[in-house]
């Protein structure tokens, strides 16, 4: 199973309030999760800060397993991470009637997760699935950065159980539209090109394709004008969750390896959360970044790769609410 990868599924019934809010994430600390990590509004920190990690919620599948939704809060605004899967990020399962706390077992540590952090907010990222019967127990993340460590616990309480809605809402979709037909959006449909599993030469170019579309067109594209005075333009970011845009868009992230060994041509718009004016970000004011789909829904990409290793590529697909994606590990040599 990929475990980042969402399509179409049935939703439950109801939309319930999603535990870790991207208001509770300005506002304070993290529920649910192990550790102080208070986010002040007033203070831009560009490194040396913790990385938190976020329980996003869960829903059932039609096969009756539940997909459990995590994500991240990086609270630098430009240093990136790199956390190998070991004992400074891993999953452990936990049994919260035994009292016993979370412990690294290599056997269980590797349920997907990212080992490459981006800046600031990462949310509904990858999911863990888990059995039926999974019932009271607790998948806890541990992730340590800047040499903070932070646990969050997945469970299956019915306050964190989410729908598509519940997604775009945390996520600013739509420029924060509570409307109910986002109940059922469908998410993007993505199709990456050729094998899963790559290998190439440092220095040596590698062409990805991928294929983007958006079955149900919603919610409709729609990019806001310029602003029309400096006072607009400039206006600082205000409000304890952020907005993005409708619309399809499609880029690459490094998910596994060492981002600043790769170079994308042409340059990816952002996946995570960044705020600031022309930051090349959905989520960035005054809004009018995201590009046309190419008109076959086919984007080409160039990487290069600058440091041999292993590398896991991740195509993000967002219709300006939900997400899709696809892995694609690469190896590189010399």
């Amino acid at each position: 199973m990929n475990p980042g990868k969402q399509g179409a599924r049935r939703w439950p019934g109801a939309t319930i309030a999603l535990g870790v809010s991207l208001s509770l994430l300005y506002v304070g600390g993290l529920h649910g999760q192990e550790g102080t990590a208070e986010i002040d509004l007033n203070t831009m920190y560009l490194k040396d800060q913790s990385v938190v990690p976020a329980y996003e919620g869960w829903w059932q599948n039609e096969d009756g397993t539940y997909d459990l939704f995590y994500g991240y809060m990086n609270l630098n605004w430009e240093q990136e991470l790199d956390v190998t899967v070991g004992p400074d990020n891993y999953f452990a399962f936990v049994d919260p009637a035994s009292g016993d706390r979370p412990v690294y077992d290599p056997s269980v540590a590797d349920r997907g997760q990212p080992t490459h952090l981006y800046p600031r907010r990462n949310p509904f990222l990858f999911t863990v699935r888990v059995p039926e019967d999974f019932g009271d127990q607790e998948l806890v993340w541990t992730l340590t950065a800047n040499g903070r460590t932070h646990r969050v616990y997945g469970h299956l309480a019915l306050a964190y159980g989410i729908d598509p809605q519940t997604i775009s809402t945390e996520t600013g979709g739509a420029y924060g539209s509570l409307a109910d037909a986002l109940r059922t959006n469908i998410p993007p449909e993505l199709r990456v090109e050729g094998d899963m599993q790559v290998s190439v030469q440092t220095g040596e170019p590698l062409t990805l394709v991928a294929f983007a579309s958006d079955p149900d067109n919603l919610p409709e594209r729609e990019l806001r004008g310029m602003p029309e005075t400096l006072e607009d333009l400039y206006q600082p970011f205000g409000g304890s969750v952020v907005r993005s845009q409708p619309g399809l868009w499609m880029s690459w992230m490094v998910y596994r390896g060492s981002a600043g060994e790769v170079t994308f041509d042409p340059t990816q718009m952002k996946t995570w959360m960044d705020t600031r004016h022309y930051a090349n970000s959905p989520w960035s004011p005054p809004y009018v970044q995201v590009p046309e789909p190419p008109p076959d829904g086919r984007w080409v990409t160039q990487m290069t790769f600058d440091e041999p290793g292993e590398y896991v590529l991740r195509a993000v697909a967002r219709d300006g609410a939900m997400f899709t994606y696809e892995d694609v590990a690469v190896t590189v040599t010399r």
